[in-house]
């Protein structure tokens, strides 16, 4: 488990490969989910937010405040502010929950799933033109190996 203590003077830098692996990395995440912004505005007038909300609604169904917090891995005062910006849109309601009044539930509307059903296409074809139309299928699952060991690590952390 990491601990995030760096035994006694010495740190352990990043190599030069390590570095420029971690830098490209940082820099394909930022670019990526910066033209997947600009797509989804462009084209739905939807932020990146709002797509990731309405997908994970549309696979879980209406889900309480806290849980889709969680699925998405926000923070849920983060996720309210941007559940009320959603509601005036009209993409998504919130029910208050009768068995405990501390909760409320989320859904996805008609107009969220119209939204997301016309989203859908494109974004799904600029992730597979970024990042999986030019793997083999080697780097795919090398890919997927070491996104895999890097959340287990978070999981386990």
């Amino acid at each position: 488990m990491y601990s995030g203590r760096v035994i006694g003077m010495a740190q352990r830098w990043l190599t030069g490969d390590q570095q420029r692996i971690w830098r490209n990395y940082l820099a394909l995440n930022g670019r990526l989910q910066a033209e997947m912004n600009r797509q989804l505005q462009a084209r739905c007038g939807l932020s990146l937010a709002d797509y990731e909300v309405l997908v994970t609604l549309s696979e879980q169904g209406p889900a309480r405040v806290l849980e889709l917090a969680e699925a998405l891995g926000w923070e849920q005062s983060r996720l309210s502010h941007h559940l009320g910006r959603m509601r005036a849109k009209g993409l998504v309601e919130r029910h208050d929950t009768e068995q405990d009044r501390r909760g409320a539930t989320v859904e996805i509307t008609a107009a969220g799933t119209d939204a997301l059903r016309a989203a859908a296409p494109d974004h799904v074809a600029l992730v597979r033109w970024v990042l999986f139309d030019g793997m083999t299928p080697t780097q795919l699952r090398a890919f997927d190996a070491v996104i895999t060991t890097a959340l287990d690590r978070l999981d386990s952390a």
